[in-house]
């Protein structure tokens, strides 16, 4: 970086110099087109396992998945929806035969979550199917450019603390979702 005047600037990969806000632009243009990969990608994943099972019907088996058995509200929040919607996809989930409700055992009051074992089987196929098409995209890439990626992505997540997956009544970041 050099200062120029008050405005800082870079230099992209042309060598023209790049103001701040223009480098955030190109960076926040590609993280986004980046996003939109690998959600195609879990797109192509599901619809080789389960063509009927929908994306955010993916998230939610994920997210038992690797939360363990949770009650709706902890669900709810974890996925950053109100809990009627939470139920509602918990209904269609466990019509399928993918999620089940278990009294919790600490308080009859209370009902717990948890996939099913072909929720699990599900969750790990498309997990599976993704990071192979993840791990044949990322092994053609230079190995300075997948170093150069590894330490950008991991300053972005750390930077974000995980917020996209704390459930509220907890207070704590849940495992990586990997969603």
């Amino acid at each position: 970086m050099t200062a120029v005047g008050d405005s800082t600037t870079t230099r992209s990969g042309g060598g023209e110099p790049q103001s701040v806000d223009d480098e955030t632009r190109e960076v926040t243009e590609t993280v986004m087109a980046a996003s939109r990969l690998l959600v195609a990608m879990s797109a192509r994943a599901l619809a080789t396992v389960d063509d009927a099972l929908t994306l955010p019907q993916l998230r939610t088996l994920v997210v038992l998945d690797r939360c363990g058995p949770v009650k709706l509200a902890a669900l709810a929040a974890t996925l950053g929806v109100n809990a009627s919607t939470a139920l509602r996809m918990v209904d269609k989930l466990e019509a399928g035969g993918l999620v089940d409700r278990k009294t919790n055992p600490d308080n009859r009051r209370e009902v717990v979550l948890r996939l099913t074992a072909p929720g699990t089987t599900l969750v790990h196929r498309v997990l599976d199917q993704r990071h192979q098409e993840v791990a044949t995209l990322v092994g053609a890439l230079p190995g300075a450019v997948r170093t150069g990626l590894v330490d950008g992505l991991r300053a972005l997540i750390d930077l974000a603390d995980d917020l996209a997956v704390r459930p509220a009544d907890t207070g704590r970041a849940a495992p990586e979702l990997g969603i």
